[in-house]
């Protein structure tokens, strides 16, 4: 599937910003899933310094600063990405059992596996706890296939949590979406990774976008759609399985990878410093679509 995601971030300050530097991770991924064959980023007023480098996690990053005073920052990211059409799904039940999963990424030195065991480690947002061990222990019964285990958390997330965007913020920990049952896709996956990590399996948080399509009769608004964020856990020697818990289902062609690292923190759309700026408001416009031959951002 082709598609064409722009995603438009504007910061409007109270007060001129003299200076700003920021990290942007707007630019999808390439891996075997997945190809961006082209990717455009768009900074209003004009950076002083820009550069690009690759993150410890492979992510593509630009870094840039302004030195010169403004109210309004606009950074538009505009990409074509192309996501393979592959079976989301392996046989559950041929799938290793979860324990002993667990059992080699303690003690395999596979490399693969040492590559993933830092998953499995607390990372600034996702604190293994005791009561997030007991929320996935329901899903993994000894013995039981790890896909098949892990698939069933994700059920149990999507059925347990209420979908509302206006009960979290960034700084709104686990264990308050854990007891009230309420979150966004954010939450949700840094749940399902808590509770994996709990259990000793590795799993990564996945940034990225998701088309949404407009109700039957009517026109899709641009700007509409939102960024998305699910998780993926490490099956050795079969490699990463995502899982998406807010939709209840397992990524195929309709998902565009972004970033991954141990947690949103790790993946950060565009984040900085400034000097300045009084109180500010802050706009997100996104927007995927299917790409027609005739469309084209290098056109």
């Amino acid at each position: 599937m082709n598609y064409l995601v722009q995603h438009k971030t504007i910061y409007e300050y109270s007060k001129p910003v003299s200076i700003c530097q920021n990290e942007a991770r707007l630019r999808p991924r390439n891996f075997e899933k997945q190809q961006c064959s082209l990717s455009k980023l768009e900074i209003n007023p004009k950076p002083s310094d820009i550069r690009q480098r690759e993150d410890f996690f492979g992510n593509r990053v630009t870094y840039f600063a302004i030195d010169q005073p403004h109210t309004v920052l606009t950074v538009t990211s505009s990409s074509e990405v192309e996501v393979a059409a592959i079976s989301a799904n392996k046989e559950k039940s041929k799938s290793p059992k979860w324990d002993e999963v667990a059992k080699r990424m303690r003690s395999d030195l596979q490399e693969d596996i040492l590559e993933a065991r830092q998953y499995t480690l607390n990372s600034p947002m996702v604190m293994r706890t005791r009561e997030l061990q007991a929320y996935a222990e329901r899903s993994f019964a000894e013995g039981r296939p790890v896909v098949e285990a892990v698939h069933d958390l994700m059920e149990r997330i999507h059925r347990d949590f209420t979908y509302d965007p206006h009960f979290t913020t960034l700084a709104t920990p686990l264990s308050d979406v854990l007891k009230h049952r309420r979150g966004v896709c954010q939450d949700f996956a840094h749940l399902a990774i808590g509770c994996l990590r709990a259990q000793g399996l590795a799993a990564k948080y996945i940034s990225g976008y998701l088309e949404t399509l407009p109700p039957p009769g009517q026109e899709k608004l641009v700007g509409a759609d939102a960024s998305h964020a699910w998780f993926s856990v490490y099956v050795p020697d079969s490699g990463w399985l995502d899982f998406d818990p807010t939709n209840n289902q397992m990524p195929m062609d309709q998902h565009i990878t972004l970033a991954w690292g141990r947690d949103y923190s790790d993946v950060t759309p565009l984040k900085g410093i400034i000097f300045g700026g009084g109180k500010h408001e802050l706009k997100v416009q996104v927007n995927v679509e299917n790409l027609s031959a005739e469309k084209s951002i290098g056109t």
